[in-house]
């Protein structure tokens, strides 16, 4: 790889990720505002009026609107006239090296062991890369807080399983309860392997929430009548969005993933122009 395009690599992936930390993107704004217009409960809409007090002042402060800038999650679409070389994760890398001093981001990643901190959000297997063709080559980061991401699930159910999903990802909600920090938004894998089902999950929650079919509408408000509500406080409002992929299984599996994101579903994108 050229070196003008490893420099724009690294600059897009930190873009990203400063955009993804700061900015929310407008479908989850869009979906704060209407749960909050929609909210009968006091308390309920008292917290989603803190939240999004909270998100207009990040962005106008040009700081993370959490804490937990989480770790790393990128998406890559890579034209074939791209080849995929490893100085492209290494231009990954270097990308949130650089958002990491220059947001500033949390160092959140860590040894699994040792609990060593790299001190600048990269390492073995981090930023976790996921490489997919497309017409043009772009980086998505979508930062993983570890409170969501801690209360996420995968369950082995049997093929005769399938009316149990709903209750899967209700459960898995429910067992969560404030620890993701509510209203969350779901990304759920059905299908595939073990960790295949935990991919389409996580990828899930790339897709806009403002549109969802009529099983994931149904599965959204089978979460919103736990009634656990925003912060676990109470309320109508415990999921803004359920997100569903699948994937063709073995005849004897029928995996299911939930992964949870909280009310933060970060995510954005950067196009790399090539000379």
């Amino acid at each position: 790889m050229d070196p003008g395009l490893y420099e724009r690599i690294a600059d897009a992936t930190a873009r990203a990720c400063a955009q993804a930390v700061i900015d929310l993107p407008a479908d989850v704004l869009a979906a704060l505002r209407h749960a909050r217009d929609a909210e009968t409960d006091a308390v309920a809409r008292s917290e989603i009026e803190n939240i999004l007090a909270n998100i207009a002042l990040a962005s106008e402060e040009r700081l993370p609107l959490c804490q937990d800038t989480g770790v790393p999650v990128v998406y890559v679409t890579l034209p074939p006239s791209v080849p995929y070389e490893a100085v492209l994760s290494e231009a990954i890398g270097e990308g949130i090296r650089r958002a990491t001093a220059t947001v500033p981001l949390r160092p959140n990643v860590v040894d699994p062991c040792t609990r060593r901190n790299t001190g600048d959000n990269t390492g073995p297997g981090m930023p976790d890369i996921h490489v997919r063709p497309g017409d043009r080559l772009a980086i998505t980061v979508l930062p993983k807080g570890a409170g969501a991401e801690n209360t996420s699930r995968v369950a082995m159910l049997l093929p005769s399983e399938v009316g149990r999903i709903p209750d899967v990802v209700v459960e898995t909600v429910l067992a969560a309860g404030a620890r993701p920090c509510p209203p969350v938004v779901l990304g759920v894998g059905i299908g595939g392997t073990f960790d295949g089902a935990a991919r389409l999950a996580k990828e899930a929650l790339l897709e806009p929430i403002d549109v969802m079919d009529d099983f994931e509408s149904s599965l959204c408000d089978a979460v919103n009548r736990l009634g656990l509500g925003p912060m676990g406080l109470g309320g109508q409002t415990t999921a803004l969005a359920v997100k569903v992929k699948r994937a063709s299984c073995h005849t004897a599996s029928l995996p299911v993933a939930i992964n949870v994101q909280c009310w933060a579903n970060r995510r954005a994108t950067a196009t790399v122009e090539r000379d």
